[in-house]
C-alpha cells in the first residue's frame, strides 16, 4: 500500500524551445513531457524510494501512455488512474521569457484529467501523507470537491495533509477558488507556499506577519516557504530554518517546486529534522532544474546525497 497519495491533474506539457516567443506566435515546441504538478510531486516521492500513488485520469491515447509508462516505470501506483475513451489526455502549452516568467495555456476542462472521483477507504489503507496541489483545485469545481472529499477521508485514516497552493493565474476564475483553497488550508499540517501565495492566502503584506497568521491554524505544523533562486525558509512553532540552493547549471525550472515538495515529504517520512529535510528537497529541486522538462532530472537518493556531500553548504 502507498504511504503517500495525491489526487490531481495528469497532463503532458508541450514547451517552447526558445525564450521570448509568445504562445500566439508561430514557433517551435518540444514535447510531450509527462507533467501535472501532482504527477511531478508523486513521481519524485517514488524516485526517492517511497511507496507512492496517484488518483487521476488520462485519455486512452499516446499522451496517456506517455504519462502512465513514465510514472509506472518510476514506481508510482497508478491503479487509481482512469483511462477514458471519452476525450483526450489533458495538455499544457508553456513558453518562457528572459525575465524568468512563464505563460501557460491549459487544456484540462472536459478531459479525463478532471474526471476522477474520491476512492473507497480501503484504497488509502496505510496512508501517511495526502498531498494537495492548488492548481488541481482550480482545474474544475466538481473535481475540486472530490479532492477535498479525499483529503477528509485521508485525515480520518490518520494521514497528515501537505498543501502547495501552486496558484496559476491562468486557472483562477472567480472568488470560489480562493474559498476552496482556504478550506483546504484549514485542514493542512504541512503548508508549502511561495511568497506571493503566502501573502494572498493570509491577506498579509509581510512574511513574518503572514507566517504568524498561518500558525493560528491549530492543525498546522510547518510552513515550508519556497523562494525560488533564494532558497527556502522552514518555520515550525518553535524554530526557523533558512536553506539556500545547490549550485547547478539551470536549464529549466519547471517542476522544481513540485520536486522540492516531494523530496521534503520524503525527509519527513524518514524522520529527518527540518534542516535535513530541506537539504534533501533543495538537492532534488536542483537536479530537476538541470534538465529540460518538468519531470526530468536524475532524481534518486544516490544523486541527491551526492549533491549534498559535494556541496557542504547551500549558496
Amino acid at each position: 500500500m502507498a504511504e503517500v497519495w495525491t489526487m490531481g491533474e495528469m497532463i503532458v506539457e508541450i514547451m517552447r524551445t526558445e525564450t521570448d516567443v509568445s504562445l500566439k506566435e508561430v514557433g517551435l515546441f518540444k514535447g510531450p513531457y509527462p507533467s501535472g504538478a501532482p504527477a511531478i510531486f508523486i513521481d519524485t516521492v517514488a524516485r526517492m524510494g517511497h511507496r507512492a500513488g496517484i488518483i487521476g485520469g488520462v485519455g486512452r491515447d499516446d499522451f496517456g501512455k506517455c504519462l502512465l509508462e513514465r510514472l509506472t516505470r518510476d514506481g508510482v501506483d497508478c491503479s487509481q488512474v482512469i483511462e477514458s475513451d471519452r476525450s483526450a489526455t489533458g495538455v499544457a502549452f508553456v513558453t518562457y521569457f528572459s525575465d524568468g516568467s512563464r505563460q501557460f495555456i491549459f487544456h484540462m476542462g472536459n478531459t479525463p484529467a478532471v474526471e476522477p472521483k474520491a476512492p473507497e477507504a480501503e484504497v488509502l489503507a496505510g496512508i501517511r501523507y495526502f498531498h494537495v496541489m492548488g492548481c488541481s483545485l482550480m482545474a474544475d469545481e466538481r473535481f475540486a470537491a472530490e479532492i477535498v472529499k479525499t483529503m477528509h477521508l485521508a485525515r480520518r485514516l490518520g494521514a497528515r495533509v501537505s498543501f502547495d497552493p501552486n496558484i496559476r493565474k491562468e486557472l483562477l476564475r472567480g472568488s470560489s477558488v480562493l474559498s476552496i483553497v482556504k478550506d483546504v488550508f484549514e485542514h493542512t499540517n504541512i503548508f508549502m507556499p511561495g511568497v506571493d501565495e503566502l501573502r494572498m492566502i493570509t491577506g498579509q503584506t509581510t512574511v513574518e506577519v503572514a507566517v504568524a497568521k498561518c500558525f493560528e491554524n491549530p492543525n498546522l505544523e510547518l510552513v515550508v516557504l519556497k523562494k525560488g533562486s533564494e532558497g527556502s525558509t522552514i518555520f515550525s512553532r518553535s524554530e526557523t530554518c533558512d536553506m539556500g540552493i545547490y549550485p547547478v547549471e539551470v536549464i529549466d525550472t519547471t517542476g522544481a517546486g513540485d520536486c522540492f515538495d516531494g523530496a521534503f515529504i520524503c525527509g519527513l517520512l524518514e524522520n529527518k529534522d527540518i534542516r535535513s529535510a530541506a537539504k534533501i528537497a533543495a538537492a532534488a529541486a536542483a537536479l530537476n532544474t538541470h534538465a529540460f522538462g518538468p519531470m526530468e532530472g536524475m532524481i534518486s537518493p544516490e544523486q541527491v546525497y551526492r549533491i549534498m556531500e559535494s556541496n557542504t553548504g547551500c549558496t
